[in-house]
């Protein structure tokens, strides 16, 4: 049974299209959600780059607590992280280092010209995750 599950939250709803698929497994098996966000900044000309990734973490650490409260009004365990960089390189290394049995995602479900261009978050994941692996296509109204 997994104990620790690993679900990356980009700030989406569509992202958040995992949630309702994990929250009867985390009720019925007694797992702990771990929310995790990863932050990057995208700097201007003339920004401050330490003040631009202090403002996008803050702005990280509120959303996942805020689905964190959330999903603990329903008697979710869950806990919220936010971690800097990279998101398919820290979403591995959280899952290494954080004693982590699934990762649970949404993908947008992107095809042809944008996939190439926008990348699969989900796909490189895949390709390298150290546990086993949930991948919600979310809804197609919403992936375009």
């Amino acid at each position: 049974m997994y104990k620790r599950i690993l679900i990356p939250l980009d700030g989406s709803a569509l992202a958040e299209a995992v949630l309702p698929h994990i929250e009867e497994l985390a009720k019925s098996g007694g797992a702990e959600l771990v929310l995790l966000r990863v932050a990057s900044a995208h700097l201007f000309p003339g920004a401050d780059p330490i003040e631009a990734q202090v403002a996008i973490v803050q702005e990280a650490e509120n959303y996942v607590a805020d689905v964190a409260q959330r999903l603990q009004a329903k008697g979710i365990s869950a806990e919220a992280k936010v971690r800097y960089g990279d998101p398919a390189e820290e979403i591995l290394d959280h899952a290494t280092r954080d004693r982590i049995d699934l990762i649970a995602m949404a993908t947008h479900g992107r095809t042809g010209l944008k996939r190439v261009v926008l990348g699969s978050v989900a796909e490189n994941v895949l390709r390298s995750a150290p546990v086993p692996m949930l991948l919600v296509r979310a809804p197609i109204s919403e992936a375009c």
